[in-house]
């Protein structure tokens, strides 16, 4: 995807994108692949690829969840900040917290942030099931992409979620994970789930965003325990 596509293909989610935010974006395209050099953050690379399965891939969360609100914003498990930094760039009224286990990525991500000059985001070193018992109903929305599995996501994610607040999570092929989760929604007092399948443009790789929302105050009991999260590759 090149630069012409990626406006293009973008303009179609109904997101324009302006000069300075196309800079950024290129701006932080050679800043990923500077760090990616020192920490293992990708192993895409090639820039048109980049700007197709990580900079259009996060903006698709636009098709589920009106990002030009005010809304504060939870990305889990950021990483190389996909999709986080690029919401931010391009959704610069949004409130964002990055969250991500692992301190070597979280100190590349905040010093991304101070590169690219941006306002009202910032990274934090914790594990989601920690990080949520610390910041109850904060979030409007919390959103993770391709991190573990759905209901491991929606338990360690929920009690950080306001009351109405949704939980969006990026994902390919969910077939296997979503099965008898209706019982796991009634723990965590969940509701108006959804699930939004598209392909990728050009390569027409799968892609579906699942949504829940949240109806009640989540059980004390949760998030339980989790010791290990584990990264499901796009």
């Amino acid at each position: 995807m090149n630069n012409e596509e990626f406006v293009l293909e973008v303009n179609k989610l109904g997101i324009t994108l302006d000069e300075e935010k196309l800079n950024k974006l290129d701006k932080f395209y050679n800043l990923l692949i500077e760090w990616n050099e020192k920490i293992n953050l990708t192993t895409i690379t090639n820039k048109e690829d980049v700007y197709l399965k990580h900079f259009y891939d996060s903006l698709t969360l636009y098709n589920e969840v009106d990002l030009t609100k005010n809304i504060k914003l939870c990305d889990v498990g950021s990483g190389a900040g996909f999709p986080g930094i690029v919401l931010k760039i391009v959704f610069p009224n949004l409130d964002i917290v990055l969250v991500d286990s692992l301190n070597k990525r979280v100190t590349y991500l905040n010093e991304i942030i101070k590169e690219l000059d941006l306002n009202g985001i910032y990274a934090v070193h914790s594990r989601m099931e920690d990080f949520s018992k610390e910041h109850e109903e904060e979030f409007d929305i919390i959103t993770a992409r391709a991190v573990a599995n759905v209901k491991v996501l929606a338990e360690i994610c929920v009690r950080a979620l306001k009351i109405d607040g949704n939980l969006v999570f990026m994902k390919a092929n969910v077939e296997e994970e979503i099965t008898n989760i209706e019982h796991l929604m009634v723990e965590l007092k969940l509701n108006d789930f959804k699930i939004n399948k598209f392909t990728l443009p050009i390569e027409n790789s799968n892609r579906c965003l699942l949504s829940f929302k949240k109806f009640e105050k989540t059980p004390s009991k949760y998030p339980r325990n989790i010791d290990k999260i584990k990264k499901n590759s796009l």
